[in-house]
């Protein structure tokens, strides 16, 4: 398990990236795999810079934990935000045209379609959400 806290900041999402990317080289991560987990990192730590302190300075912390058989990798986004479950949102009427749907959602609707499991709890003050992507080569 390696980990990395930093301020959530949108400054911050390639330092992010980069790291996770780093362990999933070593793993030979296929690179679809690697670019869908690219994306849900940064739509998932570009809403707890946004949101999470409501204009305020905060950390968020990043784990990252590799499964084998299956070989699998997962990601850990913790801060200590205000309580917020993504999760739960609804999910856009992706039927509708840009115009006419109601501007957010999309992003964590693309992170639901692409990671094999997602999951949140509010724990001991912090938001706790927890990403899993199959990385063993299909």
């Amino acid at each position: 398990m390696k980990e990395l806290t930093l301020e959530a900041t949108l400054d911050n999402i390639p330092e992010v990236t980069a790291f996770v990317d780093g362990l999933l080289e070593e793993q030979d991560c296929p690179m679809k795999a690697q670019i869908q987990i690219d994306v849900a990192i940064d739509e998932i730590f570009s809403n707890i810079a946004r949101y999470a302190y409501k204009g305020g300075k905060g950390n968020a912390t990043v784990r990252v934990e590799m499964e084998k058989n299956p070989a699998a990798v997962r990601i850990t986004f913790a801060d200590n935000g205000i309580p917020y479950n993504p999760l739960e949102q609804d999910d856009p009427d992706i039927t509708l045209s840009a115009d006419d749907r109601p501007i957010g959602g999309l992003g964590i609707f693309v992170v639901k379609k692409t990671m094999d499991d997602l999951h949140y709890a509010y724990r001991d003050g912090k938001n706790i959400l927890c990403i899993r992507k199959k990385i063993g080569k299909t």
